[in-house]
């Protein structure tokens, strides 16, 4: 029996607050059992120098993340003399996720800044990021699409994310915090609606874990995205 009485294969629910904040260009406050993240995008002209100096036409996207201070049980102090490893390699993850969505090329010399703030923590904190920071990248872009100032065809896909494991030999989806802190693996997977994989982070934290299982952990991950696709195109279309 799971602790919130879920199914092995049910996701906690899902719900987005689209608009949360005024001022950026798509803001959305995805809350996902008790995990709560603020998903804020904003778009301005220019990129980076790197690119520039490549001739590059295109534009490019980059992620922001950060847990608050009363996010988790015991406060998280603020990382103002630089970024934990964690944390960079989050905001890493997020920014290739969401650039997996996008025709870049088509964007001109834009840059696409998606900052994700946890505002409570109960696990997947990363995975709700991308899928609300995709809803909130639609919401940014639409607003650009609309005027005529970019074509609908920038946004290439769709693009989810949710958190498998394996906890005392059973297959789970969507592991809250008690959940994946005594797993025997966990797994983090990001898709596209189009059903490709965009990134897999799988460790075996007490056991190894079979080919056999990793399929299985994948499918279960496959059912779970594709759900969470349903809850993001249908909360945006309720939007319009």
């Amino acid at each position: 029996m799971r602790p919130d009485h879920r199914k092995v294969n049910q996701l906690r629910p899902v719900s987005y607050i689209l608009d949360y904040i005024d001022y950026p260009q798509g803001s959305v406050l995805i809350s996902q059992g008790r995990t709560r993240v603020l998903c804020n995008v904003s778009i301005e002209d220019g990129v980076p120098k790197w690119m520039l100096s490549q001739n590059n036409q295109g534009g490019w996207l980059t992620a922001e993340y950060s847990m608050l201070p009363g996010s988790t049980h015991s406060r998280t102090p603020r990382e103002v003399d630089g970024f934990s490893g964690r944390t960079q390699e989050i905001r890493r993850l997020i920014g290739r996720s969401l650039r997996a969505g996008l025709n870049l090329d088509l964007l001109g010399h834009k840059t696409i800044t998606i900052d994700c703030d946890v505002l409570q923590a109960d696990g997947g904190t990363r995975t709700a990021s991308i899928t609300g920071g995709y809803v909130a990248l639609t919401i940014a872009l639409d607003k650009f699409i609309s005027q005529g100032l970019l074509p609908r065809c920038v946004i290439k896909d769709a693009v989810a994310a949710v958190s498998v494991g394996v906890v005392n030999n059973e297959y789970l989806l969507d592991l809250s915090y008690q959940e994946d802190s005594t797993a025997q693996a966990d797994m983090n997977v990001v898709m596209t609606a189009g059903g490709d994989l965009i990134e897999v982070q799988c460790t075996a934290e007490k056991t190894t874990i079979p080919r056999k299982e990793f399929n299985h952990l994948l499918d279960l991950a496959s059912e779970g995205i594709s759900e969470l696709l349903t809850t993001q195109k249908k909360a945006l279309k309720e939007r319009n």
